[in-house]
């Protein structure tokens, strides 16, 4: 999926100007559960290596997670950063802290509004970035289908 959509390239913007408005220049984007078969590879770092990486390497005295690319603290974001992420990083004795995602927080839900007053009254597109405001249809070429490893051949007898 990563190799045949915006997804990746989204979430580093995403993470860019999080951290540009934050002053923050040391930050990471990492990945927090994986979609898809265990057999197939997942989009890399894991958060859980690489926070033993920065723990080894003595990268932070502490780390702060923001799940960016979630709306709302549901189960897959407390299960895996309020307690796999924080289970992890008491045992490595890494302080850390949680962002909560944006949830209902009334900037969020004027965004929303905009949006919705972009594609019904014709207002102003606007966006943050360097990415630009999406199209309301994608082009036929504009998220090709997953591409799937090719499993090998066995010797018909």
């Amino acid at each position: 999926m990563a190799n045949t959509s915006d997804y990746v390239k989204q979430l580093e913007e995403v993470r860019r100007l999080a951290s540009q408005a934050l002053g923050i220049s040391n930050d990471v984007l990492v990945y927090q559960s994986r979609s898809g078969a265990p057999g197939q590879p997942w989009l890399e770092p894991d958060i859980l290596d690489h926070l033993r990486e920065v723990k080894q390497k003595n990268l932070a005295s502490a780390v702060v997670i923001a799940p960016i690319s979630f709306i709302s603290d549901h189960m897959e974001v407390l299960y895996d950063l309020d307690i796999e992420a924080r289970h992890l990083c008491d045992e490595l004795a890494l302080p850390m802290a949680r962002a909560k995602t944006v949830g209902v927080h009334p900037k969020f839900i004027a965004m929303i509004r905009e949006l919705i007053l972009e594609r019904t009254e014709g207002v102003e597109r606007r966006a943050l970035g360097s990415l630009g405001p999406r199209q309301d249809i994608c082009a036929e070429d504009c998220c090709p289908a997953p591409q799937r490893p090719v499993r090998p051949q066995t010797a018909r007898r």
